[in-house]
């Protein structure tokens, strides 16, 4: 396989696919420390060489794993990281903070932990609605100018958010799920960021998973699994309801001779040069299947018949329980 080409988010040059290491750490059953540093190791081999991770993933861990990961190829990767959810002993439970006291504290921290002089993209991962982003953004300019970050984004922001913080410090990227079966950010956030010049970085782009067609019934996820503990879509009333889109994606993968995940993350791919998606991997063998999308090219028709072919419209479930869905689009 090729190294992978590059694309831009603002003007931070990046790998045009990335890799979320979320899962790595919690959230998607057992994790394997060995296998998932053995996966960050060849995705840089690959040209997968932008790295997506958070403070909240772990919690903690997930940082300090990607540090240990990189610590001898600092060089060749392009890490992002991200702060703002705060977390409670409720596990499910979430807040938010963005004020400029906890800018500073928590970028500290993630320095720390992931062993590093500076973070290249630093993104607040949710929005806080009891804080101006003016302050926030503020914040986080002020440790561009120390040197401490390279880039700013924003994850599940406003198109309205976005053009007031992009006024307070250029927005290199915004972070947002966009998959076939989550596709919000087109009406409002897409143009948005395209008359800015702001990059777009889809997680999930293969719906958690669920668009590979791994995945019919509850019994295949891990009990601790946090799509059945508190991902509506994942229910088993709305996940057999959803088959319907996988096999929709199915057929159209095998008429091209790719797996429904390849088809599925190329969709994503394909919707324009700003667009770098991060699917999350901890094992070495999807790394490679989901590396390999990128050489798939489609056409303005064959993308339109894609989406036709699964009607975001009709999936079963909201992407959250509850609380979470609160602090999407803020």
């Amino acid at each position: 396989m090729s190294k992978l080409p590059t694309r831009r988010l603002g003007a931070l040059e990046v790998s045009a696919q990335g890799l979320g290491c979320m899962g790595m750490s919690e959230f998607y059953g057992e994790t394997d420390e060995q296998e998932s540093i053995a996966t960050i190791h060849r995705a840089v081999e690959l040209g997968v060489r932008f790295l997506d991770t958070a403070d909240i993933y772990g919690p903690h861990r997930n940082e300090e794993l990607v540090g240990r990961a990189i610590a001898d190829r600092r060089d060749q990767v392009v890490l992002a990281t991200k702060f703002g959810i705060v977390r409670t002993a409720d596990p499910h439970a979430r807040g938010v903070r963005g004020d400029a006291a906890y800018v500073r504290q928590a970028a500290e921290a993630s320095l720390k932990r992931l062993g590093l002089d500076h973070i290249d993209l630093y993104y607040q991962h949710r929005v806080d609605p009891n804080t101006p982003i003016e302050e926030t953004v503020g914040a986080m300019a002020e440790l561009v100018a120390e040197g401490k970050v390279r880039y700013l984004g924003l994850s599940e922001a406003s198109a309205a958010t976005i053009r007031r913080a992009h006024a307070v410090h250029p927005i290199a990227a915004v972070q947002t799920e966009w998959s076939l079966w989550t596709r919000e950010i087109e009406d409002e956030v897409v143009p948005a960021c395209r008359e800015l010049g702001i990059g777009i970085v889809p997680y999930s782009p293969l719906g958690r998973g669920f668009l590979t067609g791994r995945f019919t019934k509850p019994s295949d996820f891990d009990s601790s699994d946090f799509r059945v503990v508190g991902q509506p879509r994942f229910s088993e009333e709305n996940l057999e309801k959803n088959l319907a889109i996988v096999e929709a994606v199915r057929e159209l993968a095998d008429a091209r001779g790719v797996t429904p995940g390849q088809l599925a993350l190329a969709w994503v791919q394909n919707q324009g040069e700003d667009v770098v998606p991060i699917p999350g991997t901890k094992r070495r063998k999807y790394l490679e299947e989901n590396a390999a999308a990128v050489a798939i090219e489609l056409s303005a028709d064959e993308l339109a018949q894609i989406a036709s072919a699964v009607p975001a419209d009709q999936v079963a479930g909201t992407r959250y329980a509850e609380q979470m869905m609160g602090l999407l689009n803020g």
